[in-house]
């Protein structure tokens, strides 16, 4: 029986990188810095790869949106161990979250897969946006911030999902198709073997454009001006508690 999970990843800034705010104050510098995986779809990556090891998924996809550069994010999945690639090359339009959840609805329609997994957000926008936005176009059911993805092999016709709320874990179960965006805890993504790196960079890839797909990926919102969070000052030492007492009541703190 077939069983085919769809992963969309994106391609961000580093996580290690000091983030640094153009002259201009158009975005972030990008130029020369090192990019990489987002780090909660390299978890997503990470689950589909271990359901396929379970021998319930039959076949992973990895998708991403963007320059072509995003081959190279791509290819990086594969090396993890997805079997095949798909890349809607938007150029270097900024794809906003409907966009984006609008290109992955038309790779849905196309692809049919039996799920979908995404991380919860990226790391660059922090929107959170996405995942949810698909389920809503698509009318599927949804469970984010997942910890425990369960899918009995015997019948892969629904989904158990541990997510996290602020009041603890909550379990719910699905039908699928469904859509899982990936909390932290999820899982701990492989490192790639040497071998598998290589034989990615020979892997052929799907290139679509969002025209071929008709999705229209203008966007009304625009970025007026990118600013640095401002610099800490230093503490001050104080003498008694009077002190301290006064200088909360000076900043209204108390």
């Amino acid at each position: 029986m077939s069983f085919k999970v769809l992963v969309p990843i994106k391609r961000v800034v580093d996580y290690a990188v000091k983030i640094r705010v153009k002259g201009d104050k158009s975005g972030v510098e990008t130029n020369g810095v090192k990019m990489s995986m987002n780090p909660f779809d390299e978890i997503a990556v990470e689950e589909a790869i271990r359901l396929k090891e379970k021998g319930i998924a039959t076949e992973v996809v990895a998708v991403s949106m963007g320059p072509k550069t995003c081959q190279e994010t791509i290819r990086g999945s594969i090396a993890m161990g997805a079997d095949k690639g798909i890349h809607v090359d938007g150029g270097t339009t900024d794809l906003q979250p409907l966009a984006v959840a609008k290109l992955l609805k038309k790779l849905v329609d196309k692809e049919k897969p039996n799920l979908v997994i995404l991380g919860k957000q990226a790391i660059d926008d922090d929107s959170n946006q996405t995942g949810q936005m698909l389920a809503g176009l698509l009318n599927w059911p949804q469970a984010t911030f997942a910890s425990k993805v369960d899918i009995d092999k015997s019948s892969p016709n629904s989904v158990k999902v541990t997510r996290e709320i602020d009041g603890g874990l909550e379990t719910l179960s699905m039908k699928l198709p469904a859509i899982i965006t990936c909390d932290l805890r999820l899982n701990e993504p492989r490192y790639a073997k040497l071998q598998n790196i290589m034989k990615s960079k020979k892997a052929e890839l799907q290139v679509l454009t969002p025209q071929e797909l008709g999705v229209d990926t203008n966007t009304n919102l625009k970025t007026i001006s990118v600013e640095e969070p401002p610099k800490r000052t230093g503490g001050v030492k104080v003498d008694s508690i009077d002190a301290v007492i006064t200088s909360l009541k000076k900043f209204a703190l108390i």
